[in-house]
């Protein structure tokens, strides 16, 4: 894996594994039920689109805020225009 979406808040960036910090999305490698896998699709499915959309950004998150999660996942913010697509994910559901 070198630059592709792994789920709905996971993705490989130039060989670099980054975890949005903004949001979590249902699981779609293991989902508990019918409802979490179709929920972990749809973010997926939307998250590329919205990442094929343009350029976007990929910063860290505030000062004092953890810069991996305890998977060695780097934890950033991704946003395009100001806006965190992050955030964009959550509004729409």
């Amino acid at each position: 894996r070198y630059t592709c979406v792994v789920d709905g808040d996971t993705i490989w960036y130039r060989g670099t594994k980054i975890r949005i910090a903004d949001i979590n999305t249902p699981e779609l490698s293991e989902p508990e039920c019918a409802r979490e896998a179709e929920l972990a699709e749809q973010a997926t499915r939307r998250l590329t689109a919205l990442l094929n959309e343009g350029p976007f950004e990929i910063r860290k998150q505030g000062f004092g805020a953890a810069n991996e999660d305890r998977y060695g996942r780097l934890l950033r913010i991704l946003s395009r225009d100001g806006e965190s697509l992050g955030e964009v994910l959550v509004r729409e559901g």
